[in-house]
């Protein structure tokens, strides 16, 4: 770091507050403090996790985040003490229900994809930060999607010995249904970054996986692989005795995935959504609307019925802008639930009056 150059820290406590788009200076701030011989580093940051990157940068010398707020009041005893002391006592661990969790973390990947607006990425969110991990002949606490990937796996591998004849799409529909958008307060996950914010569908998909829920959804979107031949212009088809058709594509948004996106909204859209029931034989679901803001989204029918009989039933959504501008994602949701089901898919959409368009200052 520029500004710490020539700076003795051996034996001292260095002070750092992080601006934004200063992601790099808390890693840098430690390694300099290490390799000049300090005691330690206090870090004052926006209100977001970095605890598994100290796990990894602070060997050897003490680390302490704090918030801005903190920060503050650090700087001002800096400035009012004549000999500014340090004591640093041992951390306390939170663990449990005083503990705000589950979270998005600062490094997860994040939407819309820039290939593919029309799906909504990522699908889910699993626990993927500070998992106790095996690694090489021993084990170790690592971060990150390679974390969170062998959750997900876990779950899909123990849905597909308690239901065998499901599809992956109908094990990704149950996953993606019954996942959490909030804790177990009633409080929204929130998405670390700068700022930390409250998570949408672009942070977390259809929200925290949810194992025991996914077990028994309910309903399942469920999808024939030869469906996205329809979407994608043949890129996923491997045999050549499968016909595809490359003329008249259709937007992704047909597709019957467990949510909805439609990145360019200028008039009404309505898509088509298939739902098969895997739970009771007899059963009734009333649909709930969170519409986008903006967005008027209406569902026909808003009661689907199924028996012995019909086990499938197929339902249309419309979305309609409000607005004629050129706007930013929006994010709503679509439930259908009773008494002992709630089946939610995350919608996105986004008002557009321009075919090209930066938005840039």
């Amino acid at each position: 770091m520029e500004i710490l150059n020539g700076t003795d820290v051996k034996g001292q406590i260095l002070f750092c507050t992080m601006q934004p788009g200063d992601q790099d200076v808390f890693q840098q701030s430690s390694q300099y403090v290490r390799d000049g011989g300090g005691s330690g580093v206090i870090f004052a940051q926006y209100t977001t996790d970095l605890s598994f990157t100290a796990l990894d940068v602070c060997k050897g010398i003490a680390c302490v985040l704090v918030d801005l707020d903190i920060g503050k009041k650090i700087a001002s005893y800096m400035d009012d003490a004549s000999s500014p002391m340090v004591k640093i006592e041992p951390a306390r661990t939170i663990t449990g229900k005083e503990t705000l969790a589950p979270k998005v973390a600062m490094f997860s990947s994040r939407g819309p994809s820039p290939d593919y607006p029309a799906i909504i990425k990522p699908d889910i969110a699993a626990p993927g930060v500070n998992i106790l991990a095996a690694k090489e002949n021993s084990y170790a606490i690592l971060s990150g999607t390679s974390m969170a990937a062998p959750h997900v796996a876990g779950v899909v591998a123990l849905l597909k010995a308690l239901h065998p004849n499901w599809s992956s799409a109908a094990i990704k529909s149950a996953i993606v249904t019954t996942a959490h958008t909030t804790d177990e307060h009633g409080m929204p996950i929130l998405a670390e970054g700068l700022p930390r914010k409250i998570a949408d569908p672009f942070d977390y998909g259809g929200g925290n996986i949810n194992p025991c829920g996914a077990a028994d959804p309910g309903l399942v979107y469920d999808i024939d692989s030869q469906d996205y031949d329809k979407y994608f212009r043949c890129t996923i088809v491997k045999k050549a005795s499968v016909h595809c058709n490359t003329t008249g594509m259709l937007p992704a948004y047909h597709l019957n995935l467990p949510s909805i996106s439609v990145p360019n909204l200028r008039s009404p859209v309505t898509v088509s959504r298939t739902v098969t029931n895997v739970g009771d034989v007899d059963s009734m679901y009333h649909v709930e609307i969170e519409s986008p803001v903006g967005v008027r989204m209406e569902v026909d029918p808003p009661v689907l019925v199924f028996d012995a009989k019909n086990k499938v039933r197929t339902f249309r959504v419309k979305l309609s802008p409000v607005w004629k501008l050129q706007g930013d994602y929006t994010f709503g949701s679509l439930t259908w639930g009773n008494d002992q089901k709630v089946v939610r898919i995350p919608v996105a959409a986004r008002i557009t009056i321009q075919d090209f368009y930066a938005d840039v200052a």
